[in-house]
């Protein structure tokens, strides 16, 4: 079994330690503010997925930005990034950049890293950090810490229901179909788009597998024309109206598991780009091209 694959395996347990570390601590955005979240690459398709969720909510207004990307003199009453390694160059430049002017928080797994003084407050989960390149359950749980700060929201699960949706996915068998697949377009709505960047982005990072990934309302609007026979729709959360008769008209396959909490939907995508790693004789541990972090000279 590849590192990757076993640390996808603990993030039931982790997200269950997420909450309890998000109640105890002291810098988490507060209803009403305006807040800003940014990363880069996976840690910004958290920030998009809690951004979204955290104004779907009704808890104030809240952007989503790659850190190379933030945009200069808007006005915010706290500027939350993620970042496991603590040395991603946009971020640190960014947070530097904002020192003095906004509350500033960062999620990290790594506390010997220059962001512990370069952010006001500092969360540090670092019993979620990882040994492989890929991230996975530092992301996941980086994203339950911050949702279970939001506290209860109406229609969606608790965080301890989501894990055991969670261990479920880390257990049961992928369909054959899918695992053979030679195309996955990925689908979400609301806060559930952020987790269809990252899906693809897995698969992209690990496999070097040909995926897309578009607001679920989009996809008619032209990518649907990729799918066919041997291609994926796979949607997390709800299916719109007339989305799956659209994906068998054009002979795709359809996932969608409308029951289980999207976050741990987002697993078995994981442990899809894994199995299709090592069914191309890629190590997902170290994928091609990529560092733990990137570090600008």
């Amino acid at each position: 079994m590849s590192r990757t694959a076993e640390e996808i395996a603990t993030q039931p347990a982790c997200w269950r330690r997420a909450v309890e570390a998000a109640a105890a601590f002291d810098g988490l955005p507060q209803p009403g503010e305006r807040v800003a979240v940014t990363g880069c690459g996976t840690s910004w398709f958290m920030a998009i997925a809690y951004a979204t969720l955290r104004e779907a909510a009704g808890l104030g207004e809240t952007d989503a930005f790659a850190s190379s990307e933030f945009p200069a003199g808007r006005e915010y009453d706290r500027v939350v990034a993620i970042t496991r390694s603590g040395t991603t160059t946009e971020v640190l430049d960014l947070l530097t950049r904002l020192k003095g002017t906004v509350p500033t928080l960062a999620l990290t797994a790594d506390p010997k890293t220059p962001v512990m003084d370069a952010a006001d407050a500092v969360a540090v989960l670092d019993w979620a950090d990882e040994e492989s390149v890929v991230q996975t359950r530092f992301a996941t749980t980086a994203f339950a810490f911050l949702r279970a700060g939001l506290g209860h929201i109406p229609g969606l699960k608790t965080l301890e229901e989501a894990a055991v949706d969670a261990e479920l996915a880390v257990t049961e068998p992928l369909p054959a179909s899918v695992v053979e697949a030679e195309q996955w377009t990925f689908l979400g709505r609301g806060w559930t788009y952020g987790l269809a960047l990252e899906a693809a982005l897995k698969m992209r990072e690990a496999a070097g597998a040909w995926t897309e990934s578009y607001p679920a309302m989009e996809y008619r609007h032209g990518p649907i024309s990729i799918t066919g026979p041997g291609r994926v729709a796979w949607m997390f959360g709800m299916l719109p109206d007339g989305l799956a008769a659209d994906v068998s008209r054009v002979g795709g396959e359809l996932v969608a598991r409308q029951e289980a909490d999207p976050l741990a939907d987002l697993i078995r995508a994981q442990r899809l780009a894994v199995a299709l790693a090592e069914s191309r004789g890629y190590d997902p541990d170290r994928p091609r091209n990529l560092t733990r972090s990137v570090i600008l000279t």
